[in-house]
């Protein structure tokens, strides 16, 4: 097994006196995360898998004294796929208030339920985090860097889902596997998707438009609805975990988009499965936008597995000045320029250095992203 990231930093985590929450999408590998957690462990954890009928049922509005039965005399619980319990908040209450001796280890595959339902019951017990798709700098450390560096334009087409990069030659079998039976599952399962076409219809129409400004009237009138329906599938998507977006930045200068944003999906692969394009990198009219996803969405993963907060933006004028990447903590600024090629000269746009005199300019190409994801 792939050693993820996370690992380290839930056993570092065990027995704080806080309930662990891991959301990311299906098929990203949280089972296995809990897995490899387990493997380090002294005394195993109790696996309860909510997917089981019977498991579900026993963990649906209990007491806690049915809870001291299930779970025995296990001290770490690890609750799989928790979001299909109803009311699981609560449950997980009674877990952290009354057993505080037990690490409970919960994950979901969306933040659709599971993080509206625990939200509220688990405020101040618990801490959270997301597994994204399989991270460059993960990818490295488990083959080395002198065998995944040439992978590097495969990535970029095929992404980095543990099916693909587990099963190479049939990658658009199974990315189309995930796409048509995982993608939208928990969106239709707990939402009211009153449009389910819509919802395919748009992730294309975001996917043609991957690191560009996305306006949701021009989306509307394009599907033909209105740009609150689009607002909320979009969020939907978001907390499915298969796009996120960024907002433009405005600080000092009077012509900066102060309202736009830029949406981007965590994973390559899936970007190019709902497109149905497949082509090599180097054959690609979208090769610049596939780089840029790749880079934005991969610092987005080293930030969270950092545990790095920082604020994330684009920057633009009315005048079609762009930057294609900032990062705002403690009032620095860093501005990234994202460019496949290394020998392009880039200049900043003079409107930017004047107005941030005291910001750090970067031009990330494929020679030196290594260095800014930890590699």
């Amino acid at each position: 097994m792939l050693k993820r990231d996370l690992t380290d930093t839930i056993i570092q985590k065990l027995f704080k006196r806080k309930a662990l929450v891991i959301l990311g999408p299906r098929q990203v590998g949280k089972s296995t995360l809990l897995d490899l957690v387990n493997n380090q462990l002294e005394n195993k954890a109790l696996l309860l898998n909510c997917d089981n009928p019977e498991i579900k049922n026993d963990l649906t509005n209990v007491t806690i004294t049915q809870i001291k039965r299930l779970i025995g005399n296990h001290k770490i619980v690890f609750i799989d796929e928790a979001q299909r319990v109803k009311n699981i908040g609560l449950t997980l209450k009674l877990f952290t208030d009354q057993l505080k001796d037990v690490q409970l280890i919960v994950t979901g595959s969306s933040a659709l339920e599971l993080s509206d339902e625990v939200n509220e019951p688990l405020t101040g017990r618990k801490l959270e985090y997301r597994l994204f798709p399989f991270s460059i700098s993960e990818l490295v450390a488990h083959f080395e860097f002198i065998n995944e560096r040439p992978n590097l334009e495969a990535r970029l087409v095929f992404g980095m889902y543990p099916d693909i990069v587990n099963n190479p030659g049939n990658e658009e079998e199974y990315l189309q596997n995930l796409v048509s039976s995982y993608l939208y599952k928990d969106m239709f399962m707990y939402q009211d998707i009153r449009k389910p076409d819509l919802i395919e219809k748009l992730l294309e129409a975001l996917a043609l438009q991957m690191g560009s400004e996305v306006s949701f009237h021009e989306l509307a009138r394009l599907l033909g609805t209105d740009s609150h329906t689009i607002e909320r599938y979009i969020v939907l998507l978001e907390k499915a975990f298969i796009i996120f977006r960024l907002r433009s930045f405005s600080r000092n200068v009077r012509t900066e988009l102060k309202k736009s944003r830029k949406i981007y999906f965590y994973d390559n692969g899936i970007r190019n499965a709902i497109i149905g394009n497949y082509s090599s990198f180097s054959s690609r009219t979208d090769a610049g936008a596939l780089w840029e996803n790749f880079f934005v969405s991969e610092r987005t993963k080293f930030l969270h597995y950092k545990k790095i907060y920082v604020k994330q933006y684009f920057w633009r004028t009315r005048q079609q000045q762009e930057i294609d990447y900032l990062e705002e903590f403690n009032a620095q600024i860093n501005a990234f320029e994202i460019k496949w090629n290394e020998k392009k000269r880039i200049k900043f746009p003079k409107t930017f250095i004047s107005g941030y005199p005291d910001a750090n300019t970067t031009v990330v190409n494929r020679e030196n992203f290594w260095e800014y994801l930890g590699i």
